[in-house]
């Protein structure tokens, strides 16, 4: 059995936590987020969050470790923030921000323009774009979608990818002919 969803959360200074039944909205100096909080109950003590299940059922037991991950999420995303760097690969590829869009030239015959959601900021250096913001999900999806505009392909490696991933290279069809 999981132990995880019944550690407590520390609450950090600068940080205001607004629990509501079935909801919680946490302020910090990054912004304000909100999450609904089905199936379990969230109580604050002594600067500590702790979530309580409901029932004791294996939904009841899921739900209580997945709630407690995103809320101590949403405390890191109002104190720290997220962000995630991805990286354009290729010859003549680039990029350029423009306020909240993001242009990206990568090899087809028109720009491709992507729009940050609320929250969500872009910054470029060079050939790194690194994606910013308060809310997990929201900052690893908007990531997702500037890559999922050129993918990485295997064969010479071109493309957008997390600066982290790794491509694994095919050898191509000169490599199969000399075999």
């Amino acid at each position: 059995m999981a132990r995880f969803g019944k550690l407590p959360i520390q609450i950090i200074s600068g940080v205001t936590v607004e629990i509501n039944p079935g909801q919680v909205k946490i302020t910090g100096p990054k912004g304000s987020l909100e999450k609904a909080t089905p199936g379990v109950s969230v109580l604050e003590k002594d600067n500590l969050i702790e979530v309580k299940r409901k029932g004791t059922d294996k939904k009841s037991l899921s739900l209580q470790g997945t709630t407690r991950s995103h809320i101590a999420n949403m405390v890191k995303g109002v104190t720290e923030g997220w962000s995630k760097t991805l990286e354009i690969v290729g010859a003549g590829y680039r990029g350029e921000v423009k306020g909240n869009q993001l242009i990206l030239n990568i090899g087809y015959s028109h720009p491709v323009i992507v729009e940050a959601p609320l929250g969500i900021s872009f910054k470029l250096e060079k050939s790194i774009i690194t994606v910013e913001g308060a809310d997990k999900d929201i900052v690893g999806q908007v990531a997702a979608n500037v890559r999922a505009v050129r993918k990485p392909e295997p064969y010479k490696g071109k493309g957008i990818k997390y600066t982290d991933e790794v491509i694994r290279r095919k050898a191509g069809k000169q490599a199969a002919k000399a075999a």
